[in-house]
């Protein structure tokens, strides 16, 4: 499949490590300027300078997504630098676990400002920009928890089933304004995050998989970089799922 995506100016939220960090070298190496964010204006401009040496567009960005200022900076500096974004990645974001019963209200709130009410305040301030331009893609990424739930993630599954709601709600909105809007929900991927869960929790959840093996970021990027591609135009509205069969909707 030939993806083209020279044309694009993307931004993509959490970018500086792991899934976020392949997503941003996946756009980069197919001809985006791309925007990479991070916490940490170090860390961010890290990865930035690494892709710059590789011969790509790209500058490193700090901020909060769950902060509306960071948002709309994050936005206006990608403009500054490229033009209107065409393409916002919102994958920012973190996994906790903790017991229902032992959850309290500040793990709730910052849990749902990062995920959902972040990618709601970037996908505020990229809209203005494309509907300029004509055109857009956002993608979100999301999580097989969002659609099923899981033990101890109530407030990470409710944040991620949360952005699929605003996922279709936006792709409803702007579909006919030339705004493509779609969500990614990975199933078990070899992340550092992954390898820090405790004693045989991926040995079982290998056993679950009908593939029977876990994902690489670079197969997170692969989906995204399709769904930012001209090939995706009849998508929207839409949650791609590349989770080695562990969860199967028709």
């Amino acid at each position: 499949m030939v993806r083209e995506l020279s044309q694009h100016v993307a931004v993509v939220t959490g970018s500086a490590r792991g899934i976020g960090r392949a997503i941003a070298v996946r756009l980069a190496a197919e001809g985006a300027a791309v925007v990479v964010n991070a916490l940490s204006e170090g860390t961010a401009e890290a990865l930035a300078a690494e892709l710059r040496k590789a011969g790509r567009r790209t500058i490193g960005v700090r901020g909060d997504v769950a902060d509306p200022d960071d948002a709309a900076r994050l936005l206006e500096a990608c403009r500054a630098e490229f033009g209107d974004c065409s393409l916002l990645v919102n994958n920012a974001g973190f996994e906790q676990r903790v017991p229902f019963e032992a959850l309290d209200v500040g793990d709730w709130d910052r849990m749902i400002a990062v995920h959902l009410r972040g990618t709601f305040l970037c996908c505020r301030a990229a809209i203005p920009g494309m509907l300029r331009l004509g055109e857009g893609a956002i993608v979100n990424i999301v999580s097989r928890q969002g659609q099923t739930g899981g033990i101890e993630v109530a407030h990470y599954a409710a944040a991620k089933a949360g952005v699929v709601g605003l996922t279709k709600s936006l792709a409803r909105e702007f579909g006919r304004r030339g705004i493509r809007v779609n969500a990614v929900a990975p199933g078990p991927i070899n992340t550092d995050m992954a390898d820090g869960f405790a004693g045989d929790w991926r040995e079982k959840r290998m056993a679950e998989l009908p593939l029977g093996f876990f994902g690489e970021s670079g197969d997170v990027a692969d989906t995204v970089a399709f769904l930012a591609s001209p090939q995706a135009r009849l998508y929207t509205g839409q949650t791609l799922a590349p989770n080695c069969g562990g969860l199967m909707l028709g």
